[in-house]
């Protein structure tokens, strides 16, 4: 397949639901900051260990730049509609998928995109019943989450789960805390940086004035203080404070990779009572997801754009290994989600009620295991 022929429904359709098929579709990306090459980029610090670096036999120091579980989640809200509902206007991706929202606090919602661990997350135990959007059927998500992940346990069945939270098939999720229904993800994606050099900085903040001499506090409350960021002094910002020798980002040598992969074997292990619409739905999906456009600002000191001097290009992985380049772009992605997501038929949408006595009631639950453990 050259490089310039176009994707049809009907061949993506066949990675979907053709048993010896392609195993994987592959990215390999280049990514610059926008300050360029060998520029200072902060990647994120973990607790206890920092800077998340590996060294590897030849002596390569390997950074993670952006997690999976990280990748995920920037991903995910792609599909959200905007706050005024109007998603086919402002965002077609709104409507491949069922629109869960769920108040709190005032009037105030979080999508079901915006939650950590989807359909397996805390939240989702910790709401009541209500009517839908569009019918006027009572609907109780903790229930339908639960049913879904049983029908998947019970019955090898992934259609609840799909027409409840697809993106939980996309993106993987485990129900760590009920059920222990656990799926892989079908679309991972991370960000490495290649033979880094860790820097590190140290600065001095300096108060705008002398508030010993307006007398706010004396000399000597101040020559106790000063110098000591632990100090209450310190701490309010009144005397003079160095910072010590803290994590100052790195430098890549090498490059600066994103890669993506859309697991078409994971894919077509899905099952249900129609398969071959369920598969062809998640992989629309998944597509969408992959070729979505990479959201730049990862972090502060963290600005990544794709290097124009390094084109990207999509491969499709063969079982023998062979690779293939194939024209994958978002463009092509999204008719191929339209199609399937009507075949499939997307769920409904709801709007869902954050239930105070269910998340106390759960949470004792929490408090019982730790007492006896």
């Amino acid at each position: 397949m050259s490089t310039t022929e176009k994707l049809s429904n009907d061949v993506l359709a066949s990675w979907a639901n053709e048993k010896d098929g392609p195993v994987a579709l592959h990215l390999k990306q280049k990514l610059i900051s926008v300050e360029g090459e060998r520029s200072v980029v902060f990647p994120p610090t973990y607790a206890d260990i920092g800077y998340n670096i590996d060294q590897i036999a030849d002596g390569t120091k390997v950074v993670t730049i952006d997690s999976v579980g990280s990748q995920a989640n920037r991903i995910e809200p792609i599909f959200k509609r905007d706050k005024d509902g109007n998603s086919a206007e402002n965002n077609p991706f709104a409507s491949l998928v069922p629109q869960i929202d769920i108040e709190y606090a005032s009037h105030k919602t979080v999508s079901i995109f915006e939650v950590g661990h989807r359909l397996g997350d805390a939240l989702i135990r910790c709401v009541g019943g209500t009517a839908t959007d569009d019918r006027n059927d009572e609907f109780d998500l903790r229930e339908a989450a639960q049913h879904a992940f049983r029908q998947l346990l019970d019955h090898n069945d992934f259609t609840g789960i799909a027409k409840i939270a697809p993106t939980s098939l996309v993106f993987g999720v485990w129900d760590s805390r009920d059920t222990q229904a656990k799926v892989p993800r079908i679309l991972q994606s991370n960000i490495r940086a290649w033979d880094v050099t860790e820097l590190h900085r140290s600065a001095q903040y300096n108060p705008p004035l002398d508030y010993s001499v307006l007398d706010v506090f004396g000399e000597e409350e101040k020559a106790k203080q000063e110098g000591d960021p632990k100090s209450p002094l310190a701490k309010r910002g009144f005397v003079h404070v160095p910072a010590g020798k803290a994590h100052g980002g790195v430098i890549a040598n090498g490059p600066i990779e994103r890669d993506v992969t859309v697991n078409l074997v994971a894919l077509r292990r899905l099952v249900g009572a129609d398969a071959e619409k369920l598969r062809s739905y998640i992989l629309g999906l998944a597509l969408v997801a992959a070729t979505a456009p990479l959201d730049p600002f990862l972090r502060q000191g963290c600005l990544l754009v794709p290097d124009v001097n390094s084109p990207a290009q999509w491969m499709v992985v063969e079982r023998t290994g062979e690779r293939k380049p194939v024209d994958l772009n978002k463009d092509i992605a999204l008719k191929f989600a339209e199609v399937a997501s009507k075949n499939f038929g997307v769920g409904p949408s709801y709007k869902v009620m954050f239930d105070r006595d269910r998340a106390k009631e759960d949470a004792k639950k929490a408090d019982k295991k730790s007492k006896t453990a």
